[in-house]
């Protein structure tokens, strides 16, 4: 089966959000005919563990984290995902952004 849309979930630390958004205008993602900015987020709570040789934005080595994040949900287009994905690693803080990219069947 062909993908031309997918839902992406992004993870970022609180503070964040404003630059993920600028950076999902710019590839076109998160666009819904012709409105830009088209994204739901919530408050979660992520867990993680830094191992050795890491290099945190957020928390210390051998050291469970438990912190509050935003979970961005959007729209994207296959012919942007690429490119969106790129921008979104460059600003994000996170050494492994959690980035989810789920396939949508959608009558578009």
């Amino acid at each position: 089966m062909n993908f031309n849309f997918f839902k992406l979930e992004i993870f970022i630390p609180e503070g964040f959000l404003d630059i993920i958004l600028k950076s999902l205008n710019e590839t076109g993602a998160a666009k819904a005919g012709n409105y830009d900015s088209c994204i739901s987020y919530s408050k979660v709570i992520g867990m993680w563990r830094p191992l050795e040789g890491t290099n945190p934005y957020i928390g210390k080595i051998n050291e469970l984290s438990i912190q509050e994040e935003i979970k961005i949900e959007c729209i994207c287009k296959k012919e942007f995902l690429e490119k969106t994905v790129e921008n979104i690693k460059k600003v994000h803080p996170y050494e492994e952004p959690v980035i989810n990219i789920i396939p949508l069947i959608m009558n578009i």
